[in-house]
């Protein structure tokens, strides 16, 4: 087994509301199950990030990433299944119908749109790593604002 971390993607994806895009993780998931997160997995052998990025996007949502509108941040963590993490997650827009997402089958139960002001959202069923997809959230907003939007 490899001792590097695995490398993963995530996209922070915004509406012209400015709100952002969280999906429900289904229960049986192994890894935060019945938790808010937000689109995004891991790259493939080979794969760049921003390749993973638009990958996991279309697989999670059905969406087309059209635009990254910059990075969000870089987050070390080790999930619950004791394995260590490194996510590179990027501010995007999409191409799609952004009030019908296609959830990937098995992976995800629901979506919603959030505000700011929603935030506490995100801690729900959170036991490992507190508070960690909140902070990337709210590195999102303080992006967002930083760029006029």
């Amino acid at each position: 087994m490899s001792t590097e971390p695995l490398r993963c993607a995530g996209a922070l994806i915004v509406d012209d509301q400015g709100r952002l895009f969280i999906q429900r993780r289904s229960p049986e998931r192994r890894l935060f199950p019945n938790t808010w997160d937000i689109a995004g997995g891991h790259l493939e052998p080979g794969e760049e990030v921003e390749d993973a990025l638009r990958r996991e996007v279309f697989e999670e949502t059905g969406w087309t990433v059209s635009h990254v509108l910059g990075l969000v941040g870089e987050y070390r963590y080790t999930g619950n299944d004791g394995i260590e993490r490194v996510e590179t997650d990027f501010l995007v827009r999409v191409d799609g119908d952004l009030d019908r997402p296609r959830l990937e089958a098995g992976k995800h139960t629901e979506f919603r749109w959030i505000t700011e002001q929603e935030m506490a959202v995100l801690d729900e069923h959170r036991d490992v790593n507190d508070g960690l997809i909140r902070q990337i959230a709210e590195n999102a907003f303080a992006a967002l604002r930083s760029i006029g939007l």
